[in-house]
């Protein structure tokens, strides 16, 4: 019985999948106080001595076009689908199984959610979240 090209496209998609990299992108002295502790979202550091700005070893990594992942594997689910945010039945429509994974939108109350939830599944669709 032979593989399905579909199958494989995926399989090869996780193995690069489970090899990218997810650095943390510290922002500077986030790690000494807890203001910034708090909202450690990133800031380039732009200090004349700011040991972070020079790279001295020890300091975290700054950003750089380096750190991006593969375009084809870029923002993809670690199952290699296609994450998907669905508000109502009709964002169901056109949407594939073997390609999507549907997330219910924050926004969606209790009942309407487990209908959601109820129909996805029968049309064959993974839902986390």
């Amino acid at each position: 019985m032979e593989i399905p090209e579909v199958v494989k496209v995926r399989r090869g998609k996780r193995r690069a999948i489970s090899r990218k990299r997810d650095v943390e992108f510290k922002r500077y002295l986030s790690w000494e106080f807890w203001k910034f502790e708090r909202r450690d979202s990133w800031r380039k550091p732009k200090g004349k001595d700011n040991k972070m700005r020079l790279e001295v070893k020890g300091y975290p990594p700054r950003v750089k076009i380096g750190y991006r992942n593969q375009a084809d594997i870029r923002g993809l689910h670690p199952s290699g689908l296609k994450p998907v945010v669905v508000s109502n039945p009709k964002d169901l429509e056109g949407l594939d199984p073997r390609e999507h994974i549907v997330y219910i939108s924050s926004t969606v109350g209790l009942r309407k959610r487990l209908d959601l939830v109820k129909l996805a599944l029968d049309k064959g669709f993974r839902v986390v979240g």
